[in-house]
């Protein structure tokens, strides 16, 4: 009886392992490609990423809009790789000296890329395009020696440099989401929540689209300047990030000139919002 119940555990830990193990894999790309994105957005800012303070869960959450199009495009390249596979495999078994050569040179090309990054890191495809053709040519490769009946270790190294090309590129994408991201907020900050903040001290903030008032004089009064002209970027914590608007008509865009402003929520400001 107890040789059956410890078995059971057994099994039932071997399943929990077996769940577990792939929830964290998948929570730990989240938070690197939202990380990526979120770092990419920030910076446009001045901001580091860290410096804002977002949790881990904060940056899985935002991980959504990065590995939007991978999780679109992939699936549809692996169902129509498979597809193709299928169709060519008569072909690819009587000429994979063929098959072969397609995916050396597809390999030659990424690494020749990889070798030479010095020479070429100015071209702005470079980081897309040369984990794809790594992949790429991996794939070709991987397939066609496991026609020819290659030992299992081979096919397995080049399936993980697939899947390092395939990460590359999705971190590129991800990289690429957050700074078109940040240039459309740039672009319409419109969109982001007022701010009108009264501070006891005067600021000294010289930048166009920021409007300095003084306040009255009053018996209990605090405050003795009041700015407007600022949007809420991000807030975490007791800390708010704002951005300086620059009206033009009804659009309002980012004064480049200016910086992003870090205010402390306490007692030494009052703040006011107002919708978008």
């Amino acid at each position: 009886m107890a040789e059956a119940r410890h078995a059971s555990w057994e099994r039932w830990l071997s399943i929990g392992g077996s769940i577990v193990a792939p929830i964290t894999a998948i929570s730990t790309l989240l938070f690197y490609f939202g990380y990526v994105s979120t770092r990419a957005q920030y910076l446009f800012f001045g901001l580091d990423v860290d410096t804002v303070g977002l949790t881990t869960q904060d940056l899985v959450m935002r991980s959504g809009q990065p590995l939007l199009v991978p999780l679109i495009v992939l699936p549809l390249v692996a169902a129509v790789a498979v597809v193709l596979a299928h169709r060519l495999r008569p072909w690819l078994v009587s000429h994979s000296g063929a098959g072969m050569v397609v995916g050396g040179v597809l390999l030659a090309v990424g690494l020749g890329l990889i070798f030479t990054y010095p020479l070429v890191e100015g071209w702005p495809y470079y980081p897309l395009v040369t984990p794809l053709v790594v992949a790429a040519g991996g794939t070709v490769t991987a397939y066609v020696i496991g026609l020819r009946g290659a030992p299992v270790a081979a096919r397995v190294g080049l399936w993980i440099l697939v899947a390092a090309g395939v990460f590359w590129a999705n971190a590129t994408v991800a990289q690429w989401s957050g700074a078109g991201l940040a240039r459309e907020q740039a672009a319409h900050l419109e969109r982001l929540p007022q701010v009108v903040f009264d501070t006891k001290e005067r600021l000294y903030l010289p930048y166009a689209g920021s409007v300095e008032t003084a306040l009255p004089r009053a018996e209990g009064q605090q405050f003795a300047y009041r700015y407007r002209g600022w949007r809420l970027l991000v807030q975490k914590g007791d800390r708010m990030f704002l951005v300086l608007c620059r009206q033009s008509g009804s659009t309002c865009a980012l004064n480049p000139a200016s910086p992003t402003l870090p205010v402390a929520v306490d007692g030494d400001v009052r703040l006011q919002f107002f919708a978008p």
